[in-house]
């Protein structure tokens, strides 16, 4: 008996999401569990940063937030990914999780007894800042061992979309919590609910030992890891182009002031935006894990990403601004995926922890310089023209740069299949 395949259904197969590394028990309670923290994080950035408003009334302080989480993530994403070499990867999520709900509980406690103090809010920040980088760079690392090779680049699409309808759920539920009567103490207080599902996932997961021999805790095993990237095109070419996207033509600083030039102050659509783009690309994201030639592939999605913000900039219509940064942010989810997967499928497992340290600092690091440059650049000339000007030079110079480094622009990875 011949059967037949609806052309329909089988496209939609195609493009869709890959939902098969789900059939792995312990890589779905994890996507759950982060998923669910994720939400809760986004509520806490954005309680946070109200609350300093309203202690303070000083953007002084509140740009401080910003600051005292980049700083632990620069140094204890660098060195957790290290640890994430040298001992259990189960154990040390666990650990870096706890670290960070158990102050989501401090800053809940603080509200309750309206302690009213900066400095103690930016401490909290700041160890909690390093309990993330550690459990970001450990988590990035534990993936590949749970799912199949080929299987990896789904794996991250799933991630990365569900990160992304964090971020455009995130900020709405705590938009309207923080508001509320003791909105602040609800606001922390769902985070540290539903952090516990990444505590939940931590727990449920196997033993993951490390597999390198001789790798230690010291500063050493932090600049072999540095050494290996340096050894490798492939490494710190896919460093270097997110960079480039971040530093260059990351647009938000600018919104603002182009909302107040052009929209009537209606900046709302335009943080949405990028998040929008990025989780309708994951979710039509199938196609990623078919790509061979992933460093070609990551060049083509960074220069589309610095092309449409590039054009955004240049919008007069609120909504045309929209579909560009949308579009945007779907080249950016291919990139991110794309990058991601090189990372943890290039590297040996026992620098995994190592290369996913680095890649927490750069995430983390990059889109805050990009602000300083957009911001700088538009007191120099004006928003429109760093804007624009970021974008463009973004195409540029990744252009330039996958024109120069043959050997990533040639890569391809091992086969895929689709069993």
């Amino acid at each position: 008996m011949t059967t037949t395949t609806n052309p329909k259904t089988s496209l939609l197969r195609r493009i869709g999401i890959d939902t098969r590394p789900l059939a792995v028990p312990a890589f779905r309670r994890l996507l759950i569990g982060q998923s669910a923290a994720f939400v809760g994080s986004m509520l806490t950035a954005v309680a946070v940063s109200v609350q300093m408003w309203d202690i303070t009334h000083s953007s002084f302080y509140v740009g401080m937030v910003g600051l005292a989480g980049l700083v632990p993530v620069v140094m204890f994403g660098l060195y957790g990914g290290a640890v994430a070499d040298a001992v259990d990867r189960r154990s040390l999520y666990l650990l870096s999780a706890t670290v960070t709900w158990t102050i989501t509980l401090a800053l809940l406690l603080q509200t309750l007894f309206d302690v009213r103090s900066p400095w103690l809010i930016l401490a909290l920040i700041f160890v909690q800042a390093a309990g993330f980088a550690v459990s970001s760079s450990t988590r990035g690392a534990i993936v590949p061992r749970l799912v199949e090779p080929h299987l990896v680049p789904a794996a991250n699409a799933l991630n990365y979309t569900m990160g992304n309808i964090g971020q455009v759920i995130g900020p709405l539920v705590a938009g309207a919590l923080v508001v509320m009567p003791h909105g602040y103490l609800f606001a922390y207080g769902t985070d540290a609910v539903l952090f516990t599902a990444a505590l939940w996932a931590g727990l449920e997961l196997p033993s993951i030992p490390p597999t390198g021999v001789g790798n230690t805790l010291g500063l050493q095993s932090v600049i072999d890891g540095l050494a290996f990237i340096a050894r490798s095109p492939m490494l710190w070419m896919s460093f270097l182009v997110d960079i480039c996207a971040m530093v260059l033509a990351m647009p938000t600083a600018l919104f603002p002031a182009i909302a107040e030039e052009r929209f009537d102050g209606n900046v709302g659509p335009l943080y949405a935006a990028i998040a929008v783009g990025s989780v309708v690309a994951g979710l039509l994201g199938g196609w990623i894990g078919r790509v061979r030639r992933q460093g070609r592939a990551l060049v083509l999605a960074v220069i589309g990403w610095g092309a449409c913000v590039a054009l955004a900039g240049l919008g007069q219509n609120l909504w045309l601004v929209f579909a560009l940064l949308a579009l945007a942010g779907a080249a950016d989810l291919v990139s991110a995926v794309l990058r991601q997967t090189i990372l943890q499928t290039f590297a040996p497992d026992d620098m995994r922890g190592r290369m996913q340290g680095v890649f927490v600092t750069v995430v983390a690091g990059g889109p805050r310089l990009g602000d300083a440059r957009a911001g700088g650049m538009a007191s120099l000339t004006s928003p429109t023209v760093s804007w624009v000007a970021g974008g463009i030079a973004c195409v540029v110079v990744v252009a330039g740069i996958g024109a120069t480094v043959r050997s990533f622009w040639t890569y391809e990875a091992g086969p895929q299949t689709d069993s």
